[in-house]
């Protein structure tokens, strides 16, 4: 009999939906016929357009208010009484429970920590109808946690590293429900891994540059590494109005431009250096794929296990600065050592 699979994640940062990607790839490749399983966002399934507006403005708030998002941060950190406001979800309560009667999951894994809260609040209220099932969280911070993810009822956390999980043992989480798991990136990377080809005098350089954050920069940065003279790929996501910006920054020189993809795995395969913002999911998918990468945008709040979870390894840290980007992507030859990867890949063991 298959195990039902029930992986939940929501659209506050790339870093969920990332990991939530990569768990359900990762058990279609190593148990297709051991598991159904099922990828929802009750955030957008439940409030739909209002939803997507509160979404755009917790990344607006990060992105162009970074002051503003710490203060939420430690606001979160400090709250002790999660389910009062929790409570307060009463559609999203009434659409998961739905899901769980027509489901019936032997396991819920969460990607958000408002979810371990609902389910246990659903399950208090309607204990008949709820099948038991195991919760897991999966802790997409890493080294800098934030409160909200471990003051939760849940059966299991699910941590990056040996350093997260010493902080929710010091926080007073019971040792056996801490698994080190490293962070699920998607099992692509591990098909690319072997193969990766470093710089040589007799090759080009290729640099990726993910604009994801600091877009009003963007266009110079280019421009910049245009100037350089190294093949620029260039990935907008979904923000299509960079696209004219970008173009006219490059001035007619040759560069790739990519809106949103799920090609990250191969595209960060073939790159010698990524350029881009200290999100979770970014830097773990960087170190899986033994790419060096120059941050140029912290998100407040995380700063502290970016630094820790690059220096701790091979890599090096690099100023955001231009003038130091061109020095050290000058530098660039055979002669640079690989980091060495620590993000797991989903399903790879």
């Amino acid at each position: 009999m298959k195990k039902r699979i029930l992986i939940l994640t929501a659209g506050f940062g790339e870093g969920h939906n990332t990991a939530a990607r990569g768990l359900r790839d990762g058990l279609a490749r190593v148990a297709p016929e051991g598991t159904e399983v099922e990828l929802h966002d009750l955030f957008a399934e439940t409030y739909g357009p209002v939803n997507e507006l509160v979404r755009r403005s917790y990344l607006g708030l990060i992105n162009f208010a970074p002051r503003a998002w710490g203060a939420v941060y430690r606001w979160l950190d400090r709250k002790k009484d999660f389910d009062t406001g929790f409570a307060r979800f009463s559609r999203l309560k009434d659409h998961f429970a739905a899901l769980l009667d027509r489901f019936q999951p032997d396991v819920v894994i969460c990607t958000f920590p408002a979810y371990p809260t609902v389910l246990r609040q659903i399950g208090g209220e309607n204990p008949d109808r709820v099948r038991p099932c195991k919760s897991v969280v999966v802790v997409t911070d890493s080294i800098t946690i934030n409160a909200a993810w471990y003051r939760c009822a849940t059966d299991y956390f699910l941590v990056a590293n040996e350093q997260s999980a010493l902080v929710l043992r010091e926080v007073g989480v019971a040792p056996q429900k801490i698994k080190v798991f490293g962070f699920p990136v998607s099992p692509k990377f591990a098909d690319f891994a072997p193969n990766r080809v470093l710089p040589s005098n007799n090759s080009e350089r290729r640099v990726l540059y993910m604009i994801n954050a600091a877009t009003r920069s963007a266009p110079q940065l280019v421009r910049r590494l245009a100037d350089l003279g190294v093949a620029v790929t260039v990935t907008i996501g979904r923000t299509d109005k960079l696209q004219s910006p970008i173009e006219a920054a490059l001035d007619g020189r040759p560069a790739t431009i990519v809106g949103w993809t799920d090609e990250l795995p191969r595209i960060l395969h073939e790159s010698h250096l990524l350029i881009g913002k200290a999100g979770g999911a970014t830097v773990q998918e960087t170190i899986a794929a033994g790419c060096p990468m120059i941050i140029n945008h912290v998100v407040s709040g995380n700063q502290l296990w970016r630094d820790r979870a690059f220096t701790s390894g091979s890599c090096r840290k690099s100023s955001t600065r231009v003038r130091r980007r061109r020095k050290t992507m000058a530098s660039m030859g055979s002669e640079h050592q690989q980091p060495q990867p620590s993000a797991r890949c989903a399903g790879c063991r």
